[in-house]
C-alpha cells in the first residue's frame, strides 16, 4: 500500500513538473525562435523591404487579435469574474507600456560604434520586454495546453520583427552573421522566465487564472494597438496593413482547430 501511495505521489509530482516544464519550454522557444528568425532574415537577406515588413507586422497583429478575443478573454471570464478579468487587462496593458519605454526609438548616426550601441540597447529592451510576453504564455498554459500553444505561436510571430530591429544595426556595425544570430537568440531567453511566472500565478486559483489571462490579453492588446498596427501603417500603407491584419485574424481563428 505504501508503494502505491508513493507511486501516486511521484506521478502527481511529475505531472506538475511536466506542466511547468512545458510552459517554460514554450516561452523560451517563442522568444528565441522569434527573435532568432528575425536575426537570420537580416543576417542572410539584409534589411527587409518596407512592404514585406508592413504586411508581416499587421499579419502578426491579426493573429494576436483572434487569439485574444476567441480564446484568452472568453477563458478568463469563464475562470473568474469580469472585474478580475478587467483588472488583469489594465495591468497587462500598463506592464507592456512600461516595458516598451525601454526600447529605444530610432537609431541616429551612421558610425559603427553608434550602430553597435543601438543594437545592444534594442537587445536589452527586447529582453525586458519579453518577460510580460512570457507571462502571457505561462498563463495560457495554466488554462490549457491548447491555449498555451496558440499564444506561443502568436507571440513568436510578433518577436520576428523585433529580432530584425535588433539585428539590422548590429550588422551595420560590422558584426558577423553568427554573432548577430547568437545575440538575437539570447534576447529572447527571458520569455521563458516570464512563462514560469505566468504558470505559477495562473495555477493558484480560478480568480488568479482569470487575472493572469486578462493580463495576457491586455499585454497583447497593447502590442497590437500601440506598436504593431501603427508601425505597419507607417512603413507602407493603411491598405496593405489592413489586408495583413485581416488575413492574420482569419489564420488566428483557424489555428486552435489545427492544434
Amino acid at each position: 500500500m505504501s508503494i502505491l501511495f508513493a507511486l501516486l505521489f511521484l506521478e502527481r509530482k511529475w505531472a506538475v513538473i511536466s506542466f511547468f516544464g512545458k510552459a517554460v519550454l514554450a516561452g523560451t522557444l517563442a522568444g528565441t525562435l522569434g527573435t532568432g528568425l528575425g536575426g537570420v532574415f537580416v543576417a542572410i537577406l539584409g534589411r527587409p523591404r518596407r512592404r514585406l515588413l508592413c504586411f508581416f507586422l499587421s499579419f502578426s497583429a491579426g493573429v494576436m487579435l483572434a487569439v485574444i478575443f476567441q480564446e484568452l478573454l472568453p477563458e478568463a471570464l469563464e475562470s473568474g469574474s469580469i472585474s478580475l478579468t478587467i483588472f488583469g487587462l489594465i495591468a497587462g496593458g500598463l506592464a507592456l507600456a512600461a516595458a516598451a519605454r525601454l526600447l529605444p526609438q530610432g537609431t541616429g548616426g551612421t558610425g559603427e560604434r553608434r550602430l553597435l550601441r543601438t543594437g545592444i540597447l534594442i537587445g536589452l529592451g527586447i529582453a525586458f520586454h519579453n518577460v510580460p510576453e512570457g507571462i502571457a504564455i505561462g498563463a495560457g498554459y495554466a488554462s490549457g495546453e491548447k491555449l498555451g500553444l496558440s499564444l506561443t505561436l502568436a507571440l513568436a510571430l510578433h518577436d520576428i520583427p523585433e529580432g530584425m530591429a535588433m539585428a539590422a544595426p548590429l550588422r551595420g556595425a560590422g558584426k558577423n552573421r553568427l554573432r548577430v544570430l547568437v545575440w538575437t537568440i539570447i534576447a529572447g531567453l527571458p520569455t521563458g522566465l516570464g512563462a514560469l511566472l505566468g504558470a505559477l500565478f495562473g495555477n493558484l486559483s480560478p480568480g488568479a487564472l482569470a487575472s493572469a489571462l486578462g493580463f495576457a490579453g491586455g499585454a497583447m492588446l497593447y502590442l497590437v494597438l500601440r506598436e504593431l498596427l501603427p508601425e505597419a501603417q507607417r512603413l507602407h500603407s493603411a491598405g496593405l496593413s489592413s489586408l495583413g491584419a485581416f488575413i492574420g485574424v482569419m489564420v488566428g481563428i483557424i489555428i486552435p482547430y489545427l492544434i
